[in-house]
């Protein structure tokens, strides 16, 4: 009867520890469950999933990550998408030669570069120390230059076609950061 026992305390013992291991190494992690769909299936009301996986992905240590670093991830991608986004419209303003078009260019290039890109480095900023109404104060701020810019363009519809895709990629990545920040706001 004492092996029985013995054997009892070992089995229950290897099972706390085992446990134990499973909570210190984040648990998800170590059951294989994936993060990135968690996170992105929990903001599919706002932002298109398979979008959300797919940028999530693209960032280093994101599978293993919990929803407020992939909202640090989320808001590092919206920010260099703007700063990609300013350089295509301040790029595209030196060559364009019809005004209608050059000072619509020039405006985007401002508001990604002057407004956008840097509230999304400052919410970021907030987002990682869990300053959560500093962070949301932000939002107004955050996707401006997208919309902005698509009615800035609304006069010259070549240049419109041209900053279509990066204005829809910003729009995405700040709605998803906003989400994000949200879903964390709501759980701290």
């Amino acid at each position: 009867m004492p092996i029985i026992r013995w054997t009892s305390r070992l089995v229950l013992a290897t099972l706390a520890a085992a446990a134990l291991c499973f909570h210190a190494t984040g648990g998800a992690a170590a059951a294989g469950v994936d993060t990135v769909a968690e996170s992105c299936v929990a903001i599919r009301d706002f932002v298109d999933a398979s979008f959300c996986v797919t940028r999530l992905r693209s960032v280093p240590g994101s599978a293993s990550a919990d929803r407020h670093v992939h909202l640090l991830f989320a808001a590092d991608l919206a920010a260099a998408s703007g700063v990609s986004a300013r350089d295509a419209a301040i790029s595209m303003a030196r060559e364009e030669l019809d005004p209608a078009a050059r000072d619509p260019l020039e405006a985007c290039g401002l508001l990604y570069g002057s407004g956008s890109v840097a509230a999304l480095r400052l919410l970021r900023q907030y987002a990682a120390a869990r300053s959560w109404a500093a962070a949301k104060s932000l939002l107004p701020l955050t996707g401006h230059a997208g919309i902005g810019c698509d009615a800035a363009l609304a006069g010259a519809p070549p240049a419109a076609g041209r900053m279509a895709g990066a204005n829809r990629e910003f729009d995405q990545l700040t709605t998803m950061a906003t989400a994000l920040l949200n879903l964390n706001a709501v759980v701290a």
